[in-house]
């Protein structure tokens, strides 16, 4: 649905990448080989973004990184945008909200990346009806045109796994 707003696909790969999780940073040669487009066209849209505000870059040794600026006007809006791009709010309304005893829910995998996926990756902590998720799983994939994998751990077993915010959007929390 965003593609039929937003023409450029290289704009659209961007918004994903810095917008989606904006901890996400990038550099031009970077994005080149992520997106497999011309350093021209990312460069474009990286001016557009950054000469409205909607980026900030820093300067990192010889290289210049690119970051979404959140306290630009339209973030949180953008932010939204995207979520519900992904679908991010359609698995929160029609799955987390609904099973009770969960403490946090973190998009883990390509999209917390910033990186379109044809699978969203989510890690589930607390407790979960097993049948009654599956239902609900499925429903959802039907509804946002997506797979869902998933990984559930109790509270007790995740507070034991090393690196827990590694490459993690914490969605949703209790």
């Amino acid at each position: 649905m965003i593609e039929a707003l937003i023409s450029s696909k290289t704009r659209i790969k961007l918004l994903l990448k810095l917008f989606l999780n904006s901890t996400n940073k990038a550099y031009l040669r970077g994005l080149e080989t992520e997106f497999n487009e011309s350093t021209n066209a990312i460069r474009l849209e990286l001016n557009r973004f950054e000469e409205v505000g909607m980026i900030t870059s820093d300067i990192e040794g010889n290289k210049k990184f690119y970051k979404a600026n959140e306290k630009h006007p339209l973030f949180s809006d953008l932010q939204s945008i995207i979520k519900k791009h992904i679908g991010i709010d359609a698995i929160i309304e029609n799955i987390i909200n609904k099973l009770g005893d969960i403490e946090f829910v973190y998009l883990t995998g390509d999209f917390a990346k910033g990186l379109n996926a044809e699978i969203i990756d989510l890690e589930l902590i607390g407790v979960v009806d097993s049948s009654y998720f599956l239902e609900l799983i499925k429903k959802t994939e039907v509804l946002i045109k997506r797979r869902i994998r998933y990984l559930i751990y109790s509270v007790e077993e995740y507070n034991l796994m090393p690196n827990n915010g590694n490459n993690k959007l914490l969605i949703w929390s209790k």
